[in-house]
């Protein structure tokens, strides 16, 4: 046997070996430590995002004592706890920006009203037993019908009740009867009420004046057929929320002018009144959550696209000749660019001589007025438009 040859054959054997543990540690100490970087960035992630939706301290069964996470945010140094538990809430959805969206998928995504259910379902608190009966009809006016449901209180079904016509929020664009839900219910039960929460057409598919139209032919077919509800003809008012709020008021211009009875209250909730993009609100609160100057114009575009040209009084409500109008109750919220048209509403209808109340709630958002279930604010507002509203049914 050749030694000589054999043992240049394993030296060799050997050398290929070192060099292959020598590539393998280069190997190893390039690619571990980006293994372990990326794993542990995945992590981080996934701990962040666990952050994000994790509950908002939920020490509490007691929906009015939830409490945020963080701390205020810059566009909103004054909120309320309360409100922002709420918006953090809102905020964990993620939702797409609007910039580019359409309004059908606008309406698919999770709004505040969603924010407040799932902060009640994280408290463990099983929801109090409704105590209002829900119908639905489609009311034979237009071209196609309007969808109304119908909300009357379970305790009082043989009386001739009150009936309040309350038009949602959502900028004419997006959001529902569903989305709004909790102010109709509550107006139903607090004020012996019945509540007929119309579906009026939205836009960018019918644009101005299609929910107007809508809003107004199922008020004037409530003032026409009371009694098919089981309402009192001589107590009937107009009620709703953003938009909604804008709808109440035009409803009744509407009615003067068409010589249509008139409601004997308006409960203007958060109005879109004009559409000053400028106003000192729409700057102080220009990137508020969930209402912010550059929503508005979306909403703007997509319902009256001729909007900064366009001066027609059921939109401009401040231009509008108020005179004449039924006693009115305006609400608004602190943190909301729509805060100064409801103060300049309240001020024409005022020198118009309305009989006009406004209430200005501090530390909340847009969208707070429904949210009797996590903010006492809230609950404050709510009794404040119910006692107005009474006030107005007795005479």
């Amino acid at each position: 046997m050749n030694y000589s040859k054999f043992n240049r054959n394993l030296f060799h054997s050997k050398n290929l070996m070192r060099k292959g543990f020598f590539i393998f540690g280069v190997v190893f100490l390039l690619v571990a430590p980006n293994s372990y970087s990326q794993e542990k960035t995945t992590k981080k992630m996934h701990e962040n995002k666990e952050m994000k939706m994790k509950d908002t301290k939920m020490e509490t069964k007691d929906p009015m004592k939830i409490m945020p996470n963080g701390p205020q945010p810059d566009w909103a140094p004054t909120i309320d706890p309360q409100m922002l538990a709420v918006i953090e809430q809102f905020q964990s959805y993620e939702n797409p920006p609007f910039k580019g969206a359409t309004g059908f998928q606008y309406r698919n995504i999770k709004l505040p009203a969603n924010a407040v259910m799932d902060l009640l379902h994280k408290t463990g608190v099983k929801p109090t037993e409704s105590k209002v009966a829900i119908s639905h009809k489609i009311l034979p006016v237009g071209e196609e019908g309007v969808l109304v449901r119908i909300y009357k209180p379970k305790n009082a079904e043989k009386e001739n009740l009150p009936v309040i016509v309350y038009y949602h929020g959502g900028g004419w664009v997006i959001a529902d009867l569903d989305t709004y839900e909790a102010a109709p219910m509550a107006l139903s039960e607090k004020a012996n009420a019945i509540v007929v929460s119309v579906a009026y057409r939205q836009a960018p598919e019918n644009k101005f004046p299609a929910a107007h139209e809508d809003s107004f032919n199922a008020y004037k077919w409530v003032v026409e057929n009371t009694a098919e509800i089981g309402g009192d003809a001589t107590k009937i008012a107009t009620a709703g929320e953003s938009a909604g709020g804008n709808l109440a008021v035009s409803v009744a211009l509407m009615a003067k002018e068409l010589g249509v009875k008139l409601p004997v209250h308006i409960v203007s909730v958060y109005p879109i009144a004009d559409g000053d993009i400028d106003s000192p609100s729409y700057e102080k609160y220009a990137n508020a959550v969930p209402l912010n100057k550059g929503f508005m114009e979306w909403f703007f575009d997509n319902y009256v696209p001729n909007w900064s040209t366009n001066n027609d009084p059921l939109i401009n409500l401040i231009d509008a000749d108020l005179s004449g109008l039924p006693a009115t109750t305006i609400i608004n919220a602190e943190i909301d660019p729509l805060e100064n048209e409801g103060k300049v509403l309240a001020e024409k209808m005022k020198a118009a001589g309305i009989d006009v109340e406004r209430k200005m709630y501090e530390g909340v958002t847009h969208e707070f007025f429904g949210m009797n279930a996590v903010l006492d604010q809230a609950v404050d507002a709510q009794k404040f438009a119910v006692d107005r509203l009474k006030k107005s049914f007795k005479k």
